[in-house]
Order: structure tokens, then C-alpha cells, then sequence
């Protein structure tokens, strides 16, 4: 192996190409931007069906096979892929390799991975995600597995790389008496537009598909989970005078789609239109544009993609008073509560805005996004990291 080439090991991701979740976008883009980058080589662990190995983005992506166990799927993943990785290190006589899990999910066995990473002259870095142990999806003991898991890796890592701000001073406040190591490199997004032309056929098919149109929306993506506030988002909408829609593009889950029926009644409400997904990124993104305004009640987590992804492209947007989306937006979006009729209200201000007022909000988003969240300004934050390593 050339010993002029940093190797760097990525675990915890889906894999590359083809997986649209925060992760698998931050490896793909990363492998992107770094195609060319010839004293850097990526080895990407894929979660697969079957066992393989391919290249892409220059980049050597090994598949894991997984069996069917269930949700403990992603812990027997992650234990796979770094047995995989350590047995490559090992019989390619690796020199200071960069080892880098993604999410806190193995921390029974970061112990043993440490040490053996340590001992071919490696380093371990962890990424801690956001709060895992918050979401309200897994049962109490899973809660505190998660939570243990974190502290488990916490101890046993090198350096925690932390896409928030206040993801890193959680860390640096909850685990101090390990004095853990810990820098911020946030999450990244396009500052490009959409490529889609404003007449295209695909475009104009969804928006009549949907009973849709051009800035007569408000919207919102992400996951359909309770602590993104579905709940208080679509009850404020309902109370507010709108006279847009409200598109909601997500993951239908059933059971929670009843339990929401039942509190709000959206049924009962024509504006309110849950539209499925849409996996083209560039219809996405123009549909993002042309988004009257964008809805953001993630309260869970660090920097989010669909966050930073609609700062990117929809000029107006109303996101929840919380540290990671205050972090994030700055001044560049407006603020609702949880607080009964708080964004109702802001709703109403929001329809009530001048072109002028909306335009120079937009400005600011992207301005924002382009000076500190851009895929590029985020690469270059990564290669410094690698580069000061050893």
C-alpha cells in the first residue's frame, strides 16, 4: 500500500449510490468531492444482500452482507463492517488508518475496536448523530441501549466529529469526566438550483397529480415520526386563514397517520395533503422552490438534510424555536412555538408578507447555507480533519 495515501474507513451509512438518508448523502457527497483527491482513499461499507466489492467516486465500496434479524440489523452491520475493515487493514498492511462510524449504535464492542484499531497505529473517530435515545419510535429498553451506547463510544473514540453545535456541547457536558475530544463539522447542502426547467413535464404532471401549484403551498419533508411535530403542524395550519395548501411530503406510516387522523381531523380539511415521496433529487428541490413557504418542527437531532436543504431553496421559511434550527437558520427564517395558536398566527404574518420581504429572507437563507453549510465548504473541512490526523 502507499503510504503516501491516507486511507479512511466509513461505517454507519446505508452505503453508495443509490440511499437518499442523511448519512448516505454525506458519504456520497464526500466521495464526490474528493474523487480526484489522489492521497485520499475512501472505503465505504454498503449494507447489502450479498458480499461484493465495487468503485465509485473513486472510492472502494465493500458490501456487507446482513441477514433478516429485525432492528437488530444495524447493530450486527456495524460489527460486521468493522471486522471486514480490520481484516483489510490487516492483510494490506495499512499504515495510521482513519476509522469513521457513523451514529453510536455499537457501544458493547467500541472497546474492543478501539484497541485493535489502535494497535495497527489507527485512529477512531465517531460521529454521535443526534439524540437517538429521544425518539419516541423505540420502546423504553431500546431508549436505553441507545443511551448507553453513546457513552460506551464516547469513552472509546479518538475524536467525536459532531455536525451541531449543540450536539457537541451535550457531548462535552454529558460524558465530561471522559474530557472527550470533540470538533464541529456540520452537515452540508446544494447552493445550486434545481435543473428541472419551470415548464417541465415531470415538474407540471406532479402538481396536477397533486392539485398543486406553483407558490401556493406551504410544505414540508421528513420523516413521519412524532418529534417532528406532524401533530402541532398540521392542528396551527387548520386554525390558521390560509388560503394555500399544506403538501406534506413523507413516509406514510399507517398507525400514526390514524392516531393524527383522530387528533386533528385533516380529513376533514382540503388544504391538508399528505402527497407520498419523491425520490428525484431535482424534483424535490424544485418543488422546494417553488414552495410558498417550508415548515421545519424537527425538534430531535443535530443539523438536519431537510433543513439545510430548504434553506437552500425555498425563500420563506418557518421553523421551530429550538438550538439545532436557531444554530442552523440564524436570521434567516421565522420562529414558531409549540405554544396553542403561536404558529397559527405566524402563519397568517407569513401570507400577509410583501415579495420584497420574502426575497430578502430568501437572500439571507441562502447566503447562509453557502458560507458555512455548502458540500464544498464541508469537504474541505473534512480533508483539513484527515490531513491534521496524524
Amino acid at each position: 500500500m502507499d503510504n503516501n495515501v491516507q486511507n479512511i474507513f466509513i461505517v454507519g451509512s446505508k452505503g453508495i449510490p443509490g440511499n437518499y438518508g442523511g448519512y448516505e448523502t454525506f458519504v456520497d457527497k464526500l466521495t464526490e468531492y474528493h474523487r480526484n483527491r489522489k492521497n485520499l482513499k475512501y472505503h465505504i461499507a454498503c449494507k447489502s444482500d450479498e458480499n461484493g466489492e465495487f468503485e465509485y467516486n473513486n472510492a472502494r465500496c465493500f458490501k456487507v452482507k446482513v441477514p433478516d434479524i429485525g432492528p437488530a440489523q444495524a447493530i450486527y452491520y456495524d460489527v460486521a463492517a468493522l471486522r471486514r475493515c480490520c481484516k483489510y487493514i490487516e492483510e494490506n498492511k495499512i499504515k495510521n488508518p482513519i476509522v469513521y462510524v457513523l451514529a453510536c449504535r455499537i457501544g458493547p464492542f467500541a472497546k474492543h475496536f478501539y484497541r485493535k484499531i489502535k494497535k495497527f497505529g489507527g485512529v477512531l473517530y465517531v460521529n454521535p448523530d443526534g439524540h437517538e435515545w429521544l425518539r419516541a419510535k423505540w420502546a423504553k429498553p431500546i431508549r436505553k441501549y441507545w443511551k448507553e451506547s453513546e457513552r460506551m463510544m464516547t469513552k472509546n473514540c479518538d475524536l467525536l466529529i459532531c455536525d451541531s453545535v449543540n450536539i457537541e456541547k451535550y457531548i462535552k457536558q454529558s460524558y465530561s469526566k471522559y474530557e472527550p475530544k470533540t470538533t464541529f463539522i456540520a452537515y452540508g447542502a446544494e447552493t445550486r438550483k434545481s435543473s428541472l426547467a419551470d415548464d417541465s413535464d415531470e415538474l407540471f404532471s406532479w402538481y396536477s397529480e397533486k392539485n398543486l401549484a406553483p407558490k401556493g403551498y406551504y410544505l414540508v419533508v421528513g420523516r413521519f415520526v412524532p418529534e417532528n411535530n406532524y401533530e402541532t403542524m398540521i392542528k396551527e395550519f387548520m386554525n390558521s386563514n390560509s388560503e394555500k395548501s399544506f403538501a406534506l411530503i413523507t413516509n406514510i406510516e399507517d398507525k400514526f397517520l390514524e392516531t393524527l387522523r383522530k387528533k386533528t381531523h385533516f380529513d376533514t380539511d382540503p388544504r391538508i395533503k399528505f402527497v407520498g415521496t419523491v425520490y428525484d433529487k431535482e424534483l424535490i428541490m424544485k418543488i422546494r422552490e417553488n414552495a410558498y413557504g417550508y415548515f421545519h418542527g424537527h425538534e430531535v437531532g443535530g443539523t438536519n438534510p431537510s433543513l439545510l436543504e430548504a434553506l437552500g431553496s425555498t425563500e420563506l421559511n418557518l421553523l421551530l424555536d429550538v438550538g439545532f434550527n436557531r444554530e442552523v437558520a440564524e436570521d434567516a427564517a421565522l420562529y414558531w412555538s409549540k405554544e396553542k395558536g403561536d404558529l397559527a398566527a405566524l402563519i397568517d404574518r407569513a401570507d400577509a408578507m410583501t415579495e420584497d420581504e420574502i426575497t430578502a429572507l430568501g437572500k439571507k437563507a441562502k447566503k447562509r447555507i453557502a458560507d458555512a453549510y455548502s458540500w464544498q465548504f464541508i469537504a474541505d473541512e473534512y480533508e483539513r480533519l484527515w490531513d491534521r490526523s496524524f
